[in-house]
């Protein structure tokens, strides 16, 4: 099967969609673009790019090995593209949940949540260092069933572009069966929010069935607008801040926390530390719902 990069396809359509937010937002919300924070998003996802073309032959080895020693052929029925789409949702529904409760894959994940904005160019916030991190084991790992590698990253493409129009306050609600099945700019809008009824939730990629199912979804609700970016602020619109600060956080705590500790600052959730100096996501969320606010 030829390879199919349909986000390739799509560039034109995201930046002319970014041009019709801003011109709505310059009418409706011009707190929702803030110039260098739009372009630290944009540098961001050039980098990305740059990134994922540098090590896409890396993964694809992988992928190919795994087909290689595949135990059956799927091949390439209609039933099979949709099947591999809804089990690539499922996989990221898992990475993007490990992405936030592991503090290993939160490295890489965290550029994407930086930015205090929440708008069409936050979408472009993408991972520079995912092949560090190793995410794409997430991802692949259906070559081994009988997916081919091809189409595989031709859903996950598909995945990724319904994602960017999710990353939006132009659009408030959609009619309630849509919402109850797709995830939405509602449900993203909690995922992307720092208050904690919205810590850590909505995970989803395109069905938000996921996240109904395994217990993470809250709605978004009109009484507490959302606030986006991270617990700790970065404070900055470094490009390079933006991309390792983390991964130089965790070097800190490796090189300074007692050897038995030392692995746990790699696979405990972020925001843990050995002293409980710090207060996790779970912890904030947990001390709201004490409050009696109840869980949204």
């Amino acid at each position: 099967m030829k390879t199919f990069e349909p986000v390739t396809y799509a560039i034109p359509l995201f930046v002319l969609l970014v041009l019709v937010e801003m011109l709505w937002a310059r009418r409706k919300a011009p707190e929702a673009y803030e110039p260098r924070d739009t372009l630290t998003s944009l540098l961001l996802g050039l980098g990305s790019t740059a990134a994922g073309a540098a090590v896409a032959g890396s993964v694809a080895v992988a992928a190919v090995w795994l087909y290689d020693h595949r135990v059956m052929t799927i091949g390439y029925p209609w039933w099979a593209w949709v099947a591999c789409f809804v089990l690539d949702d499922f996989n990221y529904y898992w990475a993007h949940r490990t992405g936030h409760r592991v503090r290993w894959f939160w490295a890489s994940h965290v550029n994407h949540h930086s930015s205090q904005h929440y708008n069409l160019s936050t979408a472009l916030r993408q991972s520079w260092t995912g092949f560090i991190a190793l995410s794409s084991i997430f991802r692949i790992w259906p070559a081994f069933i009988g997916f081919d590698p091809a189409m595989i990253a031709a859903v996950g493409g598909l995945n990724l572009i319904y994602q960017f129009w999710i990353h939006t306050e132009a659009i408030r609600r959609l009619p309630r069966w849509f919402e109850a099945v797709m995830n939405t700019p509602s449900h993203h809008r909690v995922h992307h929010g720092v208050n904690p009824v919205y810590l850590d939730r909505n995970y989803a990629g395109v069905f938000i069935v996921w996240d109904r199912l395994f217990g993470t979804f809250t709605p978004e609700r009109d009484e507490i607008p959302v606030a986006y970016g991270i617990v700790r602020q970065l404070g900055s619109f470094s490009l390079l801040w933006s991309v390792f600060h983390e991964w130089i956080a965790i070097g800190r705590d490796l090189w300074s926390a007692p050897w038995r500790h030392k692995f746990s600052y790699l696979w405990r959730t972020p925001g843990w530390s050995h002293d409980g100096s710090r207060e996790t996501s779970d912890a904030i969320r947990a001390r709201w719902l004490e409050r009696g606010e109840g869980a949204g």
